[in-house]
């Protein structure tokens, strides 16, 4: 069975709930790397899961606050370029700046480059990784 990383924004972003329903519906299964105690070991299970998932998926919304998941995806598409799903994704009413969405088009660029896959929405990413 299929198995999907859901890597990116968190700071109560909902994108993950809709990702998970689209996932859910077609029967493929996901981590969840979001937890109520962040701590070593929830840090080491998700360097495992993002290894043996099938895809590794990182949406980004402008509720987000760190850069991790910027590094995140790019190492990802170097080195799993095949599994690496980027999604830039405006939620709940925010919006990215000017410049925040020219970086963020300059990531998904690199991450094509790389081989990796990039999207503007949930719904597409899902069905490329369905469709898979």
């Amino acid at each position: 069975m299929r198995r999907v990383f859901l890597g990116g924004t968190c700071n109560e972003s909902t994108w993950r709930d809709e990702m998970m329903d689209y996932l859910y519906a077609w029967g493929v299964e996901y981590f969840n790397p979001v937890v109520d105690d962040w701590n070593d070991e929830a840090y080491k299970n998700e360097l495992r899961e993002r290894e043996i998932c099938d895809y590794c998926l990182y949406t980004i919304t402008p509720k987000m606050t760190g850069v991790y998941s910027i590094a995140e995806v790019v190492d990802d598409s170097n080195k799993r370029p095949e599994k690496t799903v980027f999604v830039v994704l405006e939620e709940a009413g925010e919006v990215f700046t000017d410049g925040q969405m020219r970086s963020l088009k300059a990531v998904a660029t690199m991450v094509e480059k790389n081989g990796g896959k990039s999207f503007n929405d949930l719904k597409s990413a899902s069905k490329f990784i369905i469709a898979d």
